[in-house]
């Protein structure tokens, strides 16, 4: 009889050692090693437990797919899908998908736990199964009829939505082969197991393991599939090496625990553009898409208070005008405190020794708070000029005008530079009522202002350019 094999494998990265260690030298996270038995090895023309699997359920085969081709083909020999994409019904989360679902694609949803992933893939399942076609639920966290609880408060009752209470791979992908659902959810992937691994459901080779099979259920029958993942306490999905990889579109819905919007945010997307953002808000009835999130962001704006100012953040290809808020206070203790709510912690202290070694503010014996309006999170280095601005508006207790929005990147030696889209960005913010719009001094000004004079706006709002930080301070306090 041959002796079982076993191996320590870690359950956030998945990297595999001989022996049980309290760090995992790949990933350096603590007590993630866990013991796992391997498989025997089979012998010569022997099938493998996921050969048997397969031959078991019958996954590709039922699902109405052709084996996969044995040879290499030519690209040209390839036949391209003919399906056009699914809308979801939702304006604002087609976006984030790059246009709506592709058949076969496998997108992978995140997020913290209450933030509302259920209830968003709910209401998309019910729209999908009034307009398209069945829609198979898979819940292994809730029965059947805590579902239909659910799903009577946000009014669905499509007739053509099939819940399954189940955790195995085998029943699930049955399932699908019977239904041939247009659309499948799978809540969540942390709970299915596959019962041909000794593992226990959740670890890094049962996520694996459901995850692959799935994505090939998906591809062979070009039934497009949600996943949802749980995230972790460190603000990762469960077995992101395992499953970010694997999918075709990760999305994170975030969000503040006490605040009604929620923020879904495209990571990866094989088939359109990344870091896409739609915006919700949670009502009792469910969430409900926001169509215009930078009125909504600047509605509750205080207009005679200093520390606030206006950027312009690109969320993919859309623009967004948000709140940036800063309060500098003196110290009452001997070290000072720098608290940063929606932006990066190391940019923002970045920005504040610009701003003592180039402007002249002595800000080393203050207390600066950083916060962004609406839970939003600001990454990208155009929105350095907003902060600088609003936390030098709070140190000499002087308004920013507030019709004046601001868009540039800080350098290390005070000068500001030239961002993408310019040209978008300011139109965004002239559509808003926005009149002027300090910018980085560049080429790209006059092309600007042409761009604002095609598009009839060039009355409405004025580029103002600026070299250096200590000048666009200078223009904003003035």
């Amino acid at each position: 009889m041959p002796k079982s094999r076993t191996r320590f494998v870690c359950q956030q990265c998945g990297g595999e050692q001989t022996k049980w260690l309290g760090r995992c030298p790949d990933c350096g996270a603590w007590n993630t090693l866990e013991e796992v038995s391997l498989p025997e090895m089979p012998a010569s023309g022997a099938a493998t437990p996921q050969r048997r699997y397969a031959l078991l359920t019958g996954a590709a085969a039922s699902a109405g797919a052709s084996a996969a081709p044995a040879v290499p083909q030519p690209l040209p020999q390839v036949k391209a899908l003919s399906h056009d994409r699914l809308s979801v019904g939702y304006a604002e989360m087609d976006r984030v998908l790059g246009g709506g679902l592709v058949p076969g694609s496998l997108t992978l949803v995140g997020g913290e736990p209450g933030i509302g992933k259920s209830t968003l893939l709910l209401q998309v399942s019910g729209y999908i199964a009034e307009q398209v076609g069945p829609v198979l639920y898979v819940s292994g966290e809730e029965s059947s009829e805590q579902i239909k609880m659910r799903a009577e408060r946000l009014e669905i009752s499509g007739e053509r939505l099939y819940l399954l209470a189940t955790v195995e791979l085998e029943v699930i992908c049955e399932a699908i082969a019977r239904l041939k659902p247009a659309l499948v959810v799978i809540d969540s992937i942390q709970t299915v197991f596959a019962t041909h691994l000794t593992s226990a459901p959740g670890s890094i080779s049962q996520v694996r393991e459901c995850t692959l099979h799935l994505m090939q259920v998906a591809k062979s029958s070009h039934i497009p599939m949600f996943i949802i993942g749980h995230v972790t306490k460190e603000g990762t999905v469960a077995g992101p090496k395992a499953l970010e990889h694997i999918a075709d579109c990760v999305l994170y819905l975030e969000g503040e625990r006490y605040h009604t919007y929620r923020l879904l945010r495209g990571v990866k997307n094989r088939f359109g553009a990344t870091h896409e953002v739609g915006v919700f808000e949670m009502h009792g009835e469910g969430l409900q898409e926001v169509p215009n999130p930078s009125a909504l962001f600047l509605s509750e704006r205080p207009g005679a208070a200093s520390g606030s100012a206006v950027v312009v953040s690109m969320e993919g290809t859309r623009p967004l005008l948000v709140e940036v808020q800063a309060l500098v206070t003196p110290s009452n203790f001997g070290i000072a405190r720098c608290t940063a709510n929606g932006i990066e912690h190391n940019r923002l202290l970045m920005l504040l020794a610009v701003l003592t070694k180039r402007v002249g503010l002595a800000l080393g014996n203050h207390d600066v708070y950083t916060n962004v309006v609406g839970g939003f999170t600001l990454e990208e280095p155009a929105v350095d000029l907003g902060v600088a601005a609003a936390i030098a508006s709070s140190y000499r207790d002087r308004r920013i005008p507030p019709d004046l929005a601001l868009i540039g990147e800080v350098g290390l030696s005070g000068e500001l530079r030239a961002v993408s889209r310019l040209g978008l960005r300011v139109r965004e913010a002239a559509k808003l009522g926005f009149k002027r719009c300090l910018v980085p001094a560049s080429a790209r000004t006059e092309r600007v202002r042409r761009e604002l004079e095609e598009a009839g706006l060039a009355e409405e709002c004025r580029v103002i350019p600026a070299s250096t930080l200590a000048v666009a301070l200078e223009i904003a306090l003035h």
